[in-house]
This record gives C-alpha cells, structure tokens and sequence, in this order.
C-alpha cells in the first residue's frame, strides 16, 4: 500500500463558503471524499490533515516523515509566505506535489510567487478540485516508478 499525505492549509476548510467565484462551491470534505474514493481504488492509503496554523502543519509534516511516501499539499496562503513549510519539505526529502484550486499565476501579484514550488516536483493549479486528483494520480505513478527500479 502507497501512504500519502494530504494537507490543506489555512481557510480551506471555509470552502464552498469562501469565494465561491474562485475556489468553487465544492466544500473540503468534497475535496477529501474525492480523495479518498481515488485512494481506495489504487491501493493508496490517505492521511489527511488541515490546519490554519503553520506550526502545526510544520510538525504534522515532520511527525508523519517515516510514514509517508507521498506529500501533496495545498499550502494556500503560506505558499507565498512560509519559508517554514518550505524548509520542513525540503528536509524530509519525500516527493511533494504542491496543489492550488485557483490558478495562482492569474491572480494577484503577491500570490503568483510560490516559496513551496522549487521544493517540489511538480505543482498543479487551476483545476478546482481535480488538481489534488491529478497530484494523486502523477505522485502515484512517480512512486510506482521509484519501486520499480
């Protein structure tokens, strides 16, 4: 079994609230059934894990370094602030998938710099709710590739 993180950072769990003209009506939990529908079908084991506060995230990370295969992370709006987070993905050395539901790069200025992408090895944004199914599918194929090897 494939053992992948999940983890949404701040204000996700406010959607299908929160500006539904950019991030959509689906809500997190949505986001998560989806998930966990694609997990049960791959043989892929979930952690899931959301939290406004980036500490928690940083030790979240850090406490599941020895379970995980796999991180895919929506950091929202510490994607252009925390070097924290950064650091701590770039420490554990997993492969991490950065994921947005909005196309950063056709947003404000201050948000189309992301902190977390050059730790990863691959973002995804733009499609809604179907860039954490693309994350989940391209890191479960680069893991797949690694044990094959």
């Amino acid at each position: 079994m494939i053992k992948i993180l999940i983890v949404h950072g701040p204000n996700l769990d406010l959607l299908g609230d929160r500006e539904p003209t950019v991030y959509g009506t689906d809500t997190l939990e949505n986001i998560n059934a989806l998930l966990q529908k694609e997990a049960g079908k791959n043989n892929i084991e979930l952690k899931i894990f959301q939290s406004n506060s980036e500490g928690d995230i940083v030790n979240f990370l850090g406490d599941n370094r020895k379970w995980a295969e796999g991180i895919i992370i929506n950091p929202a709006a510490y994607t252009h602030t925390s070097v924290a987070i950064r650091d701590a993905i770039k420490a554990l050395n997993i492969p991490t998938v950065e994921v947005h539901l909005s196309n950063i790069y056709a947003r404000e200025e201050f948000r189309q710099k992301s902190l977390i992408a050059p730790v990863a090895i691959a973002t995804i944004s733009g499609f809604g709710k179907q860039s954490y199914v693309l994350a989940l599918y391209g890191l479960l194929n680069l893991i797949k590739g690694q044990k094959n090897e």
